[in-house]
């Protein structure tokens, strides 16, 4: 099965990871084709081998910017940048950077991702309308809160426009794609879901409460072809403020397992736990504390693809910086260590003028059933001193929700043929021909609102 990446566990041979840190990719691939001729590697480290060689080609991508490129971009965006912040913000761990060919590269949207977390900088911004958007975001979420408590909660109705579109030289006319495009899974909040219309005509379409649904399609390609569906789903948020004096003495033991490669209880992660929780019983208050500790202790910081990462929640819970779906990930690990039941939920954020890829956790406690945990926005509440919004998103989620995905690392259905960009999430969709898996640059995807309804 593609879905089964257990094999990121396992160590790459010395040399091998060397390269891979000095950003030798071109002499890491040479090595390792070597290993795969080598009859005496074991079978069990070939799989793993040959996935190296995936990682390392989504790195240059993924990290741009030199040093001089970098340094020139931010004192052309932040008012009277200096080289010395640059490199204070390199070591502190707010601008991600990795070598590629022996040469220190910074993340393709580190600029963006300092304006989004660092409001020192942000009130240093040349163009200040990031800052404007970002308050404005903050103030309609403060409002559907305060709806939501004055009403016990909020139900709206969505329809929603996405769309692929396929444009690449290295595809044929006429060769055979196959797309994915996601749909609303049907349970927790989502209480119905509609496929309104698509462009094409699907070859399938998922079950209601298939983890990671989809609407299969199979078509000749043509260039610059664009695929879409328009989607109606209505979401139920009930506002919870849950007691941990209410709290019932036997809970529930499903949905604590491992799921490896990323949910795994790793050495670190067992002591990191076991000094979060300090020896709390009560189940809520475990959930709150390792809550409290990713919003208050860590900082979001937008990430390469998750696919070039091998264990998602020891990079968050060493760095302390990560995006929305790391932070949902590490709590959720954490969560089950604790004997807490917690799983993965993902797809957008749909306020009623825009969307966006979005990832949040939910947890199980008796007698409340589950609940919620959105750590980014938690997180962001904080670092703005919003702690009404800080509270809320431990327990709770607002309606402007579109999930995709109800399980962490699933399979389609039909199956793809070959890896994913993102192995573990499906916001956007996914297309492959019958020979290979496209890259990044021969599709393009987008959503949009066509229609919101509150209440």
């Amino acid at each position: 099965m593609l879905s089964d990446l257990s094999y990121l566990r396992y160590p790459l041979p010395p040399d091998v990871q060397r390269l891979f840190e000095a950003g030798d990719f071109e002499r890491m691939a040479r090595v390792i084709a070597m290993r795969l001729e080598d009859p005496h590697v074991p079978a069990v480290l070939r799989e793993r081998l040959r996935f190296q060689l995936s990682i390392a080609r989504e790195i240059p991508a993924a990290y741009p910017h030199t040093r001089p490129a970098l340094l020139a971009m931010l004192q052309e965006q932040v008012k009277d940048f200096t080289e010395a912040e640059l490199e204070a913000l390199r070591d502190d761990g707010t601008l991600d950077w990795r070598y590629v060919n022996g040469e220190v590269r910074f993340k393709d949207n580190c600029v963006a991702s300092l304006l989004k977390t660092r409001a020192e900088y942000a009130a240093r911004a040349v163009d200040p309308s990031g800052t404007r958007a970002a308050q404005a975001r903050h103030r309609a979420l403060d409002e559907i809160i305060a709806f939501m408590k004055a009403n016990g909660g909020a139900r709206a109705r969505f329809e929603v426009h996405e769309e692929m579109t396929v444009k690449s030289s290295r595809l044929v006319p006429g060769e055979t794609l196959r797309i994915h495009l996601p749909l609303p899974v049907v349970g927790a909040q989502v209480k119905s879901a509609r496929l309104l219309s698509t462009s094409h005509a699907a070859r399938s379409i998922a079950p209601p409460d298939a983890p990671h649904r989809s609407a299969y399609f199979e078509l000749p390609y043509a260039e610059g072809m664009t695929v879409s569906a328009e989607l109606a789903y209505e979401i139920d948020a009930p506002y919870c403020m849950p007691d941990p004096a209410r709290v019932c003495a036997q809970q529930p033991c499903f949905d604590t397992e491992e799921q490896p490669p990323h949910v795994v209880f790793t050495p670190y992660l067992r002591a990191l736990a076991g000094e979060i929780v300090l020896g709390e019983t009560n189940p809520l208050l475990r959930a709150r504390r390792i809550y409290d500790f990713i919003t208050t202790q860590a900082v979001y910081r937008y990430m390469p693809p998750y696919l070039t990462v091998t264990n998602i929640p020891e990079y968050f819970l060493t760095g302390l910086r990560g995006d929305c779906g790391v932070q949902a990930i590490a709590f959720i690990t954490l969560c089950r260590l604790c004997g807490i039941p917690a799983r993965w939920q993902a797809g957008l954020y749909t306020t009623p003028v825009s969307t966006g890829n979005h990832d949040w956790a939910r947890f199980y406690v008796e007698p409340y059933g589950w609940l919620y945990a959105d750590c980014s926005f938690g997180g962001s509440a904080y670092r703005a001193g919003a702690m009404d919004r800080w509270n809320f998103y431990f327990g709770n989620l607002e309606p402007w929700r579109l999930p995709l995905c109800s399980d962490f690392q699933q399979e389609f259905d039909p199956p793809r043929r070959f890896l994913r960009r993102d192995p573990y999430d499906n916001q956007n969709g996914e297309v492959e021909t019958l020979h290979r898996a496209l890259e990044r640059d021969e599709y393009q995807t987008d959503s949009r609102i066509i229609r919101y309804t509150l209440g």
